[in-house]
């Protein structure tokens, strides 16, 4: 699929008119249309183990998207049942876990499958933060049968995702096991990335504004940087390669420090 087709499958998911363009909504625009404009990240729940253990991870980081850049977010969290047909109307699926957790029925798997192949992202977080470990079997085990041969493979530092709105090095989160991003890449696109660095760990806050979760080594700092790195991921997940995306031109340029003349 070209990046003309990819677009238009995401702005059906989100609900977005032809005319709109996901990475081309604004505020002013965002308030013209209303709030069906807005893109949202979707929490899936799965049969077995623990599908939520940083529940307010993915909310703060579409708030974080939202203020800092472009995109007009939904920062209301959404769960849906990775059995569920609906998850072709959320363009962005986050799976997280610390616990292993059963494969979901054939039928399921091949919505999932097709719902990558066609334009949808995933992005898979481990919180258990351990190589080899159960939640860690599982999720390669998910790929497995949603890809056959396709085993995930490591992000290349040159990939768009490492700079896709902040250019970043090594890949972080509340911990850090494993400093790259692992991914399955379908018609030269990346459609599933795996981090095992709990990056929601790092983005969760409670209702009073406190930080759920310590974060080391690096503290406050590399909490920061989960944050950069969730923003990189949602962008590319949405505009692929933000080189063709001008709007955000004058947003990156501002990130970098540069003179927008």
């Amino acid at each position: 699929m070209n990046d003309r087709g990819r677009r238009r499958f995401l702005q059906q998911l989100a609900g977005l008119s032809a005319s709109a363009g996901l990475c081309g909504v604004g505020l002013a625009d965002a308030l013209a249309l209303g709030p069906k404009t807005q893109v949202g990240l979707t929490q899936l729940s799965y049969r077995g183990g623990n599908a939520m253990p940083r529940v307010t991870g993915l909310q703060r980081l579409a708030w974080e998207v939202d203020k800092r850049t472009s995109v007009d977010m939904a920062t209301r969290g959404v769960v849906v049942p990775m059995e569920d047909k609906s998850i072709f109307r959320h363009p962005f699926l986050y799976l997280g876990g610390d616990q292993a957790f059963a494969l979901p029925s054939s039928a399921a798997l091949a919505r999932l499958r097709r719902f990558l192949t066609f334009g949808g992202f995933l992005l898979i977080d481990s919180a258990e933060a351990r190589p080899g470990g159960p939640f860690d079997l599982s999720v390669r085990r998910l790929v497995k049968a949603l890809f056959d041969e396709r085993a995930l493979k490591k992000v290349k530092r040159q990939h768009t995702l490492h700079k896709s709105f902040y250019l970043l090095d090594e890949v972080v989160g509340r911990v850090t096991p494993v400093p790259y991003l692992e991914g399955v890449e379908r018609d030269g696109r990346m459609a599933l990335v795996y981090t095992q660095n709990d990056m929601a760990g790092a983005w969760a806050r409670d209702n009073f504004g406190r930080w759920e979760y310590g974060v080391y080594p690096g503290g406050a700092q590399q909490r920061e940087m989960a944050f950069r790195w969730g923003i990189n991921i949602v962008m590319y997940a949405l505009c692929i390669d933000y080189k063709a995306d001008q709007v955000h031109i004058p947003f990156i340029l501002k990130r970098r420090k540069w003179q927008v003349r």
